[in-house]
């Protein structure tokens, strides 16, 4: 009787140290759990899953490698052990070695004796003097997406890997694959918050590149629009009282959206700004146009370009001499006349090649009417991607020529919006119109 209840005593006894064992390592894992799902900076959450998996496992080594589907390998992240040095920075390919075949079979594996194992390689035991025994290697899984792979070598004190350990370590690594995904989406959240500041900085600085009033002129009334697809655009329009009798207009349109478009509009104005200061008192249209299409061509790299159209107004004569770098022909409508003169003339796109441009003059009255605009006008598209068009263009203005220079460019925007509909906007739009009185 008293052996029985001996041994009932020593029975009883491995239960409580079992269940002692049991809490102690659940206890572990919630505070595992807790301290990796904190928000934290990604490389640290990766330490410290490594450490805790060490730690929880009471394993020798640890490592954890993240997949990139861009090259469809895993590369060691975070290594901790003797011969850590050894493995950061390296890489595996899929299917290949324990990881790799975790990693493409998404299954974990508990191996007893690696070099028993026809899928262990080991080669990196060889490199680095390292002795692996027995390992653990589970996949980081996150909506059924993989992340990567962590694994433990080798028990501390000699001992093997068993079940509990690797349910305990999927466990670990269910929760590390949540910590990354969050970690992840953090430095997603702070990179689009940086962005958007530096597109709102950007933004500032081209609305400031614009003219913030438009010419009060006493032979025309001006009006005009610019609203941008994306935050930052490529539109730029402007206008320049060079003296009492002359004038200088543009519009221009830069290759490719956002920040890097915004650049080259700001280099367009800056070399405007500083032709018309050098050349104060000689407004040759050619030799601007010329000159900033020199200085294009050695600033722009070889997939950006700029379509522009200037204008030189003499308000004395009342005659408009333009040159036309590769830009939408701007429509000129005489009094009465419900076809419009678009004004071609001048030459190649600037930053695209150094090649001569030419001017051509045209006289205007009473009643006449210009409008410029980019091909975010003509081509705006509708839910079924068929664009605005230049007919429909040049009806708007002629349904509204006899109107003052705000009426026109009103209805001009009324009707592109009335076409494009519920279609979101898919590029800049630009339009200027001169009305002459």
């Amino acid at each position: 009787m008293s052996n029985m209840n001996q041994q009932n005593g020593n029975n009883k006894d491995s239960l409580v140290e079992k269940m002692r064992a049991l809490v102690e390592k659940m206890d572990l894992l919630h505070a595992i759990s807790h301290k990796i799902s904190e928000q934290k900076p990604l490389p640290r959450v990766l330490h410290e899953i490594i450490e805790s998996s060490k730690e929880a496992i009471h394993a020798e080594a640890c490592s954890l490698l993240l997949y990139d589907p861009k090259d469809n390998r895993l590369h060691f992240i975070v290594v901790s052990g003797d011969q850590a040095d050894f493995f950061r920075g390296g890489s595996i390919e899929m299917g290949l070695g324990i990881s790799g075949w975790v990693a493409q079979h998404k299954t974990p594996l508990l191996i007893e004796n690696c070099y028993n194992d026809a899928r262990f390689n080991p080669e990196y035991d060889r490199k680095s003097e390292f002795e692996t025994r027995t390992m653990m290697c589970v996949p980081l899984i996150r909506k059924d997406t993989l992340i990567g792979v962590i694994q433990v070598i080798n028990k501390v004190g000699g001992g093997l890997f068993d079940t509990d350990d690797l349910a305990i370590f999927k466990t670990l690594a269910a929760q590390c694959a949540i910590a990354i995904e969050n970690a992840r989406l953090i430095e997603e959240q702070i990179e689009t918050k940086a962005l958007e500041r530096e597109l709102e900085t950007a933004r500032e600085i081209q609305l400031q590149l614009l003219p913030r009033t438009l010419p009060e002129c006493e032979d025309m009334e001006i009006a005009a629009q610019l609203i941008s697809a994306k935050q930052v655009g490529g539109d730029y329009y402007n206008f320049f009282q060079l003296s009492d009798r002359y004038s200088l207009f543009l519009i221009a349109d830069v290759t490719g959206k956002s920040i890097s478009a915004a650049l080259v509009v700001s280099t367009l104005h800056s070399c405007l700004r500083t032709y018309l200061t050098l050349k104060r008192d000689d407004y040759d249209l050619i030799t601007l146009v010329s000159s900033i299409n020199e200085i294009l061509l050695h600033s722009l790299s070889s997939n950006k370009f700029v379509s522009a159209w200037f204008g030189l107004i003499d308000h004395e004569q009342r005659r408009l001499t333009y040159v036309n770098a590769g830009h939408n022909p701007p429509y000129f409508f005489r009094k009465g006349d419900e076809c419009p003169i678009e004004l071609f003339s001048g030459g190649l796109l600037l930053g695209c090649f150094a090649r001569p441009y030419e001017k051509q003059e045209v006289a205007y009255s009473s009643g006449d009417v210009l409008v410029f605009f980019t091909d975010g006008v003509t081509e705006a598209w509708d839910e079924k991607r068929e664009m605005f068009g230049e007919s429909r263009l040049v009806a708007s203005i002629i349904q509204r020529q006899s109107r003052t220079a705000k009426d026109i460019l009103g209805g001009i925007e009324q009707d592109v919006r009335r076409h494009v509909a519920d279609a979101p906007q898919n590029d800049d739009f630009t339009c200027v119109v001169m009305k002459i009185k």
